[in-house]
């Protein structure tokens, strides 16, 4: 029994790797929303990237290459809109979250490894891990649902000129960094769930065969 709870633990452990690691590059990447509009400059059609931190536009270049221009934003920037600040909160939580858990599952680990066994599921360090993985994914879904809803209701972002874009595009999308937010959520549920329940099954183990 304590052998197959160290196995799926390990098999948590890795799950929360992945899932943080997916969390931090999807939080990086700018293409949350794909914009597509006409440059009122070149009059032809652009499209651009608007991600949490950064926008990044696409103009033609030679030898039909595209060249892409980021301009970065924080959320002390007054131009930001509500909902790009509060996912920028809500992905710092669950980056933050997701490190933790990972550390304290480092922790638990190597305790484990040492002999020590935790007869009381309650007291098993193996449930903080799995408590934080789950609240990580929950702040994740918020902000892949608000995302998703700025973009079917084509909300807008009030650029400065520098920046050259847009306040609203012609038509938006969702990006590949949305796909990889999503693999991210359910990563962290998996491990948080394989946490708690190999806890419970850690609570229920006769002290007897310990």
């Amino acid at each position: 029994m304590l052998m197959r709870n160290y196995n799926r633990q390990m098999g948590g452990f890795a799950l929360t790797i992945m899932a943080w690691i997916l969390c931090c590059i999807s939080m990086r990447l700018p293409q949350w929303q794909i914009w597509h509009y006409e440059d009122p400059m070149t009059f032809k059609p652009t499209v651009a990237f608007v991600g949490i931190w950064r926008a990044c536009v696409l103009h033609n270049g030679n030898n039909s290459s595209n060249i892409r221009i980021c301009h970065q934003y924080n959320y002390h920037d007054s131009f930001v809109p509500l909902y790009i600040r509060i996912n920028q909160h809500l992905l710092l939580v669950s980056s933050l979250l997701g490190l933790f858990g990972k550390i304290t599952t480092i922790i638990a680990l190597w305790t484990m490894f040492m002999g020590r066994v935790w007869r009381n599921s309650i007291c098993n360090p193996f449930s903080l891990s799995g408590i934080l993985n789950i609240n990580a994914s929950s702040f994740i879904y918020f902000a892949v649902l608000l995302n998703y809803i700025s973009t079917i209701r084509k909300w807008g972002v009030a650029f400065p000129p520098s920046f050259n874009m847009p306040s609203h595009p012609d038509t938006q999308k969702m990006g590949s960094a949305m796909a990889l937010a999503i693999i991210s959520v359910v990563l962290f549920l998996f491990s948080g769930t394989i946490f708690l329940s190999s806890n419970l099954a850690i609570g229920k183990t006769p002290r007897s065969k310990i």
